[in-house]
């Protein structure tokens, strides 16, 4: 059974991963998602939400961006991240298990322009 968090507003893919409303958590077994759930953002602070994730056994994260600094510790704890994506959580999530998804390493740089991400 593997566990994929999508950074999410709703049922869409976020631009900014910290920033998001909600996670969508797909469980998929072989390439065949059978159980999702959204759980909402437990909050932006340094360093939280990867460690929120790997405690819930997630090991892909999909979002539109992220921070260098969440990256370095989804790699630290060996989970999967796919940064570049966009459109619908679900197909998204469905992609990656297909492996027609792939990153394209797409870093948020700046924290203040997260107002316009998603936009």
């Amino acid at each position: 059974m593997m566990k994929i968090a999508v950074a999410s507003e709703n049922d869409m893919v976020t631009e900014h991963f910290g920033h998001c409303t909600n996670f969508n958590i797909f469980e998929a077994e072989g390439n065949k998602i059978l159980k999702s759930e959204s759980i909402p953002n437990p909050g932006h602070r340094p360093g939280f939400l990867p460690n929120f994730l790997n405690d819930m056994g997630v090991k892909v994260v999909i979002s539109g961006g992220m921070g260098r600094g969440a990256i370095d510790i989804f790699d630290e704890k060996g989970i999967e991240v796919i940064t570049g994506a966009s459109g619908k959580a679900k197909e998204v999530a469905e992609a990656y298990l297909e492996g027609s998804l792939k990153s394209t390493g797409s870093v948020c740089q700046e924290h203040k322009h997260h107002d316009q991400c998603g936009h």
